[in-house]
């Protein structure tokens, strides 16, 4: 008889986590490395936020809470809906989950069937295919080209739908290509929605704060108000407060979705940690000023490293909108030989390249679904940053 399911053989490891291991290991060898593999802010969590945690943990706050969260907290989402996206939500209409990717795995969990597709555009995050296999689901994949921004266009939504589709995914800004849905591109997708009631919206906006220059931040549903009754919108605290390990996500939706979300929760990790929901309260209904600062501060690194990789002979990198992401194609390096010897056949053979002979960890595109490119995380001080980006420009130059 197996031992393993055979449900763990339709899903792999995470790139992103299997690649910073690696990097970790040669540092502990002793080489010099720099890791741009890891998706989390790198400044620290706001001192009002950390004081709340510690006020809870003197209040004796340690106990456990509601299976999907403290009221307190889900008025706060409520309130946080209404102020900045327009929407207008009741607590029964909350989960608060331990990060994002629960609220994400619990609605998919909770809602496929076998043969259910749900279309992702990609690149995309690289748990969202691998959620939806282990739902049982199919996921649709929908590719973005580089020369479109990384986003999809309607005619290529409308195209990938069918009767057995029941979800799709939207992530803007997006991870990895820091790409952004403005009013314009958005409403021309829920427009294509609206035509198709069977379809549900399970949008990703985790990285809502993080975004640069002119553009504006919208929200299906915000959009759309007609598919609010069939959408479940979901944030968190992780990026806009830095708060990756806290693990606190949160997101909205019908009633009936909620509870088939929470009756699940409470048989696989009940609630989440009771003092990281004291926190997020604090992050969500206290000063908003650190947001404004990291955000300037993105965006300076944003503005380095796009320079700095166009520079380099055989990339190109277009400008994000958002997140703290590049996703620059090495189109006109594949085929080539590295300094050290390395034939770079594709994007996941450059970012072993580079990390053995040059000691930069990126990520390889075929991880996101979109080749030949990588991406780079720009969390990181200018300092490491400039060293990255001069490492890869020499390991570029040297190519042959």
């Amino acid at each position: 008889m197996r031992f393993l399911s055979q449900t763990l053989a339709r899903v792999k490891p995470s790139p992103t986590i299997a690649i910073t291991g690696r990097a970790q290991e040669l540092t502990a060898e002793g080489r010099d490395v720099i890791t741009l593999s890891a998706g989390e802010p790198d400044f620290d969590t706001p001192e009002h936020i950390r004081e709340a945690a510690k006020a809870a943990i003197d209040a004796g706050r340690t106990r456990y809470t509601a299976v999907d969260g403290i009221p307190e907290l889900k008025r706060a989402v409520c309130e946080k809906f209404a102020r900045e996206n327009g929407l207008d939500y009741e607590p029964a209409q909350v989960s608060i989950g331990t990060g994002g990717k629960q609220i994400l795995y619990n609605a998919l969990m909770a809602t496929l069937n076998p043969g259910d597709e749900v279309i992702i555009p990609a690149p995309y995050w690289v748990s969202y295919p691998d959620m939806v296999l282990l739902a049982g689901g199919t996921p649709v994949i929908v590719a973005a080209s580089m020369q479109d921004g990384y986003r999809i266009a309607p005619d290529q939504l409308e195209a990938a739908i069918t009767p057995r589709t029941k979800w799709v995914i939207l992530n803007s800004p997006s991870n990895p290509s820091g790409a952004g849905y403005g009013a314009d591109h958005m409403r021309a997708l829920t427009e294509v929605l609206m035509r198709h009631p069977q379809v549900w919206v399970l949008t990703d906006d985790i990285y809502e704060h993080l975004v640069f220059d002119d553009f504006r931040f919208v929200t299906p549903a915000q959009i759309e108000p007609g598919l609010k009754g069939r959408t479940l919108t979901m944030n968190g605290v992780s990026k806009a407060y830095a708060m990756t390990g806290w693990r606190i996500g949160y997101g909205a939706g019908p009633v009936e979705l909620i509870r088939a979300m929470a009756k699940l929760q409470s048989q696989s990790t009940s609630n989440p940690c009771s003092i990281s929901q004291y926190a997020a309260l604090a992050a969500l209904t206290g000063s908003q000023d650190y947001i404004a600062t990291s955000r300037a501060a993105f965006q300076r690194r944003r503005d380095l490293v796009v320079a700095a990789l166009n520079a380099c002979p055989g990339i190109s990198c277009p400008v994000p909108q958002g997140a703290f992401y590049v996703y620059p194609s090495i189109r006109e390096l594949i085929g080539r030989t590295s300094a050290g010897g390395t034939v770079i056949a594709d994007d996941e053979a450059f970012a072993t390249a580079l990390l053995n002979e040059t000691g930069v960890a990126v990520v390889f595109g075929a991880a996101f679904g979109l080749s030949p490119h990588f991406r780079f995380s720009y969390a990181a001080s200018d300092e490491v940053l400039a060293d990255a980006c001069a490492r890869i420009r020499r390991f570029c130059e040297g190519m042959r």
